[in-house]
């Protein structure tokens, strides 16, 4: 059955089918006639077909070639014997398929055995001279014999010439096909891919030299089976090869491409690419042939990728795309019956801006490997740690017994990172805050993370180096903090704000009711409701507002104290200052220009700093108080004793009033200690100069002390609350009325 296919395939190859083969008979001018005339001498032509083929055969002998295939003397007879049927098959004179296939398999034939085709076109020559001489009536005689001979002579030149012409045309045909095959071996080594090829019927495998040295084998060491090319796949991946083969064999897919990993020599794996396609050979076998390509680094640099995509690249830990993945997982586990427990541990690092900003950013780096290592030396068994971001650590806890169980973890972690920690010469302690937050199964991702962050920014405000758990409360305080902050920064343009006046008395029995000075304090009504400044106070120093808003106050207190010193001249103006508007480029100037423009004089304005401004912006900072003391504003520094500020500063910023803070005077009447630190502060601020005025005086025992220590300025709820503009009127008329 497969020959008759290849045979098929061939005649249709050569165009002997249908149009191709009329179009040859019609330039040969073949017809019927020529068929009727060839059977009228098929009876001679047989005699003469017989005694030719005795004649070839001994003539064929003479030539080492072909007499070495027709050394066999039954091979010879049966040749014979098909060259005297065929002879008689032309006389028979009709081009039927069952001549086509037998002219076709002779060729063929003569292909296998090997016989060049000089051999067989030198015997049609001599044929076609055997007959011509049978059909002469008498060939000897002169005239005919000289034609013969010449006839003879071309017939030799032009056999001559048809197997030249042949064999060059076959030989170009070689040619290509070597330069093909050439062309395509060379492509095949730039490409360094290894060929198979597979016969399905007899499941003969074959292998190219570097389809076997890529794992590292000689050629033969491969085996001839395909069970010796599946032995040596990875186990898990043979199943796939074997379904992406089986794909393209029923026809489902157009090829083979398919990537899997083989065993190498050493038993080592090779990741490979193998792609094929099946086909039918001239036999009509199934045969698949292909290609395969070592992928291993293409897959390693792959490996990286997909690592670097899932992985922090200084810690090694995973990051916040692969921790959500985690995530994801864990909610999915807590929504299945009897699931345990799991929490988040967000961790920050406390100060770690100090070490980039003092060590650089390499030292950051190191520190932040160091912190990696002793977290992953706190994790459980089946836990997660996340870089979340810059000096932000987050931990995984899954499969917790009790939610307390996470808190004895944040514990463990703490105490982990005390631990002195040395990067060469330097030893450093890096402490950090914790969020504690539950994970629940109804609970989106972003709300767990949410909620973890609260109870850190929680740890933070507490004071750091400690662990906060989550609660409802933290929800609440940041959503109205967040109500606090989208409304504050519109207050000024509202007309919101307002200011509030605290008196400031000469505490002398003998001196007059009328106040010194004046505090001015910012107000902030928002609709109905009155927020406290310790609400929206530090709201407007994060975003900057302050600057804005504090040239508002600025210009407001003294409009209304000059306002006031038309009847009280004596009275001074005493303003809270922000940090952020002392760092303001132009603040002094912008100052001047209030003052003018309110017809205040400078030196009956006092600005009150803090001693983290100080410290913060030491450098700055003392310019621009100068400047100012230069105009003759009054420098009160408020809440003195206590901050970090060193003594030093007394003397170094152009200082005038020192304000005793409310915490010295609470217990000064039942703690000896704290009497001794307010007769200290008085006695230190009298001997450099410097007025002194208390804050927070509440009883009449703080006034005897203070007066006692040569302190007379002060203020409190005893001597006056802060009230409105109106109100602080009417206390100057009151007091201008009694004088």
């Amino acid at each position: 059955m497969e020959a008759v296919v290849v045979l098929t395939q061939l005649l249709d190859r050569l165009g002997l089918e249908g149009a191709g083969l009329q179009q040859r008979l019609d330039y040969l001018d073949w017809s019927e006639q020529d068929g009727e005339r060839l059977r009228a001498l098929a009876g001679a032509a047989e005699v003469v077909s017989a005694g030719f083929v005795e004649e070839l055969y001994e003539r064929l002998g003479r030539y080492a070639e072909p007499a070495a295939i027709l050394r066999d003397a039954e091979v010879v007879g049966r040749l014979k014997g098909r060259q005297r049927a065929y002879y008689r098959g032309l006389f028979e004179g009709r081009i039927s398929i069952d001549y086509l296939r037998e002219r076709v398999q002779i060729g063929q034939v003569h292909e296998r055995v090997g016989v060049e085709l000089k051999w067989y076109l030198g015997a049609y020559r001599l044929f076609l001279s055997r007959v011509l001489e049978a059909w002469l009536d008498d060939p000897r005689e002169p005239v005919r014999q000289e034609l013969l001979a010449a006839f003879d002579s071309l017939l030799k030149i032009v056999f001559f010439d048809m197997s030249l012409a042949a064999e060059a045309y076959i030989a170009a045909e070689h040619r290509a096909l070597e330069s093909s095959e050439a062309r395509y071996a060379h492509a095949l080594r730039g490409a360094n891919d290894g060929i198979w090829d597979w016969d399905l019927e007899h499941d003969l495998l074959y292998v190219s030299e570097r389809w076997a040295n890529m794992l590292g084998l000689a050629q033969q060491q491969v085996g001839q089976r395909s069970a010796h090319w599946f032995e040596r796949v990875h186990p898990d991946d043979l199943p796939g090869l074997r379904r992406a083969i089986d794909e393209h064999v029923q026809g489902r897919q157009p090829w083979i491409h398919h990537e899997y990993r083989i065993r190498q020599f050493d038993d080592d794996y090779l990741w490979v690419l193998t792609r094929g396609v099946m086909e039918r050979d001239a036999e009509g076998r199934r045969r698949i042939a292909g290609s395969q390509t070592d992928i291993s680094e293409r897959q390693h640099f792959q490996r990286q990728l997909e690592y670097a995509a899932r992985h922090d690249p200084l810690t090694g830990l995973i990051n916040r795309q692969q921790l959500n993945l985690q995530l994801l997982a864990a909610a999915r586990r807590l929504s299945r019956p009897g699931a345990r427990h799991a929490a988040l541990l967000f961790i920050d690092l406390d100060r770690f801006k100090l070490i980039n900003d003092s060590l650089g950013h390499a030292a950051g780096d190191r520190v932040l490997v160091h912190v990696a290592e002793r977290l992953r030396g706190c994790l459980r068994g089946g836990d997660h740690l996340a870089r979340f971001g810059g000096d932000e650590f987050v931990m995984l806890l899954d499969d917790l017994a009790c939610i307390e169980d996470a808190e004895e973890v944040a514990a463990r972690v703490l105490v982990a990172l005390r631990q002195p920690l040395c990067l060469g010469e330097r030893s450093l302690v890096v402490s950090a805050s914790i969020g504690v937050a539950p994970i629940l199964p109804e609970q989106g991702l972003e709300d767990a993370l949410q909620a973890a962050d609260l109870a850190l920014y929680s740890a933070k405000e507490a004071g750091k180096a400690r662990f906060k758990r989550f609660d409802q409360s933290m929800q609440d305080r940041v959503r109205q903090r967040l109500k606090v902050e989208s409304n504050v920064l519109q207050a000024l343009q509202r007309n919101e704000f307002t200011l509030h006046f605290q008196p400031v008395f000469d505490l002398r029995p003998d001196r007059s009711e009328q106040p010194v000075a004046v505090e001015v304090l910012l107000r902030w009504q928002h609709g109905e409701e009155v927020v406290a400044p310790a609400a929206f106070i530090p709201v407007l120093e994060e975003s900057g507002e302050i600057i804005p808003v504090g040239y508002w106050v600025l210009e407001q207190a003294c409009l209304q104290v000059r306002q006031w010193q038309a009847s009280a001249p004596n009275l001074y103006c005493s303003v809270n200052l922000s940090g952020l508007q002392l760092q303001e480029p132009d603040f002094v100037e912008r100052l001047r220009q209030i003052l003018q423009k309110t017809a205040m004089p400078a030196r009956k304005l006092v600005l009150e700093i803090t001693e983290s401004l100080l410290i913060d912006q030491a450098g700055s900072t003392l310019a621009s108080l100068r400047e100012l003391a230069a105009m003759g504003v009054k420098i009160a520094l408020d809440d003195f004793g206590t901050g970090y500020c060193s003594l030093g500063y007394l003397n170094r910023f152009p200082l005038h009033v020192i304000k005793l803070d409310r915490s010295f005077l609470n217990e000064v009447h039942s703690n000896p200690k704290q009497q001794s630190l307010c007769r200290a502060i008085i006695g230190l601020s009298r001997s450099l100069g410097l007025k002194v005025v208390a804050e927070g005086i509440e009883r009449q025992d703080q006034i005897e002390l203070l007066l006692g220590e040569g302190c007379c300025l002060g203020q409190g709820f005893l001597l006056g609350r802060p009230m409105s503009g109106k109100a602080l009127e009417q206390l100057l008329q009151g007091c201008l009325g009694a004088e």
